[in-house]
């Protein structure tokens, strides 16, 4: 996905998660539920974590350059009543969105991530906000007691995004060289290389993914693997060929 082109498309998906998170918020049984997908955490603890998130980065696209160093959080925490967290979440991304379309997609800012396959751009904050929310909001499924299918679309460019943002970078692989491809039915396919020169990835063609010979390789749906690649799922519920204990070794590397 090209950032710069499909900008209004990543604003109008932040709007669309934004909504589903605060409508498994209101279905709730209570904000003192716990997140089984992030230990320790409630409703509310992951609802202040989301909403603190989008305001910081609201700040931040509008108020940094790169090489700026890492801006404070304002440390607002959100109301603990659940109409008025609802509505602190709806301004929250409102702030986000305003501040995104004010700066624009080509404006640069702070970011914590190797500007290496994911520049410190606005559209690549706007990108990396996207599966932020899309897993949250699965998170907040959960604790409302009905998870649902990631989007495919949103879920296809979270893997791209995560291997771009999170997985890029040069920071020396320890071990002998390797490859994973990751398989999403709907979306594609792309290769994860780890080698003393770090991490980088490429989309595989269709030619490419059929005739390609990895280290390991993992299919599943694009919900499957955006969820496997935040931890929310095991990874023996999906199909792997090949070195299965590559992708543990991958996880422990961070």
């Amino acid at each position: 996905m090209t950032d710069h082109l499909h900008f209004p498309a990543l604003l109008r998906m932040l709007d669309e998660r934004s909504a589903a998170f605060r409508a498994a918020v209101a279905e709730a049984p209570s904000l003192d539920a716990d997140v089984p997908s992030c230990p320790g955490w409630t409703l509310y603890d992951l609802a202040n974590h989301l909403s603190e998130g989008d305001r910081f980065w609201a700040h931040i696209v509008l108020n940094t350059a790169p090489g700026d160093e890492r801006p404070s959080k304002d440390g607002l925490p959100a109301p603990r009543e659940r109409e008025e967290l609802i509505s602190w979440l709806a301004d929250s991304t409102e702030q986000l969105l305003t501040a995104l379309r004010e700066a624009g997609p080509d404006r640069s800012c702070w970011a914590w991530w190797e500007p290496l396959a994911s520049p410190h751009t606005v559209a690549a904050v706007a990108r990396r906000r996207v599966p932020e929310s899309l897993i949250h909001t699965y998170d907040a499924q959960l604790a409302s007691g009905s998870p649902q299918e990631l989007p495919a679309t949103e879920a296809g460019d979270a893997i791209e995004e995560f291997l771009a943002t999170v997985c890029t970078g040069t920071v020396p692989w320890p071990g002998e060289p390797a490859t994973m491809d990751y398989h999403a039915a709907e979306t594609g396919s792309w290769r994860q290389t780890v080698d003393a020169a770090g991490s980088r990835f490429t989309r595989l063609t269709s030619a490419e993914a059929d005739g390609s010979k990895p280290t390991a390789a993992i299919y599943g749906t694009a919900s499957e693997m955006a969820l496997l690649m935040y931890m929310r799922i095991p990874a023996d519920t999906l199909r792997i060929e090949g070195d299965a204990d590559l992708l543990q070794r991958l996880q422990d590397w961070g």
